[in-house]
């Protein structure tokens, strides 16, 4: 089983985005995922800084994979796209159905994001004829969906792609034109002075109650909760996952990639580091949600 590091969800400074790539290189990771996938107003790196970054770690030995925008919204952000695809000479994220038009056009083989909303196996196979190779189901979809894709295409004789699962962190929720975190500070979006970049695990965002609830970042949503799917190990073993996807945070990513590591080479589960998904097992994303230590591990 691989490990890979999800894109960067956030908006960091580019130093220090550069500084944490360059160390990913020495943890136990076999996928490393590359790009903006949230905001094209994000340029601290530019599509010409992310292709020479995946370049410069690709010397590793380790699979990079350039990530495209789940939203698309205009010409330059397609412009963008372009550029990833016909000059970054790596796997694709296609994140957007533009994306694997790109690539089906040009041969360059993609793995299928989780925003790409694949429901079933005729989906599935029409992009495996696309130039599919990897499979990252959305994060509502749980282990039954999951496994009666996999079961439908065994029995028409098709071959599954590689399965990469979000095992670690936030789940990105929904995208939107609007920016929510301009919003929340009462700034146009035009003008928001990219006030994200405050927020390195994006604003946090109560019930009135009181109650922590989701995360504003930038025109996403995510769930509060960082859910972790370790313990569910075995049955992602006999489900035929592939890969397990870890999504970037601020604080204490080294050491969740080591306990993770550790995780994979060990037939047992590991303790929970983070939240129950309810929507693994097929109920609200929320149900259930506690938590064991908080959301970090020690190498």
């Amino acid at each position: 089983m691989k490990l890979s590091l999800g894109p960067l969800q956030y908006f960091w400074p580019r130093e220090r985005t550069l500084a944490f790539y360059r160390e990913t290189v020495d943890w136990p990771l076999d996928i490393i995922y590359l790009g903006e996938t949230v905001c094209s107003k994000r340029r601290e790196l530019g599509t010409r800084d992310w292709i020479d970054l995946a370049h410069e770690l690709a010397a590793s030995g380790k699979q990079i994979v350039l990530s495209s925008l789940a939203l698309i919204e205009a010409e330059s952000e397609l412009g963008a796209l372009k550029r990833l695809v016909e000059e970054g000479g790596l796997m694709i994220e296609a994140n957007d159905l533009s994306a694997v038009q790109l690539c089906r056009e040009r041969s360059v083989p993609f793995v299928a994001g989780p925003t790409l909303n694949v429901y079933n196996h005729h989906a599935l196979g029409l992009l495996i004829d696309d130039g599919l190779r990897r499979w990252v189901p959305g994060v509502e979809q749980g282990q039954a969906l999951i496994a009666e894709v996999c079961a439908a295409m065994r029995a028409e004789g098709k071959t599954m792609p590689e399965l990469e699962v979000i095992a670690f962190g936030r789940l990105p929720l929904s995208f939107s034109a609007r920016c929510f975190t301009a919003r929340a500070l009462d700034v146009p979006k035009d003008q928001c002075g990219f006030r994200c970049i405050d927020y390195p695990d994006g604003m946090p965002l109560a019930t009135r109650e009181g109650k922590p609830f989701l995360r504003v970042n930038g025109i996403q949503i995510q769930g509060e909760e960082i859910t972790d799917l370790g313990p569910e190990l075995p049955h992602l073993r006999a489900l035929g996952v592939d890969v397990l996807r870890l999504y970037p945070q601020a604080e204490g990513m080294a050491g969740i990639v080591a306990h993770f590591d550790r995780a994979r080479r060990d037939a047992q589960a590991p303790a929970s580091i983070g939240a129950r998904n309810g929507y693994w097992h097929g109920e609200a994303g929320m149900t259930g949600i506690a938590t064991g230590a908080p959301a970090t591990a020690r190498a």
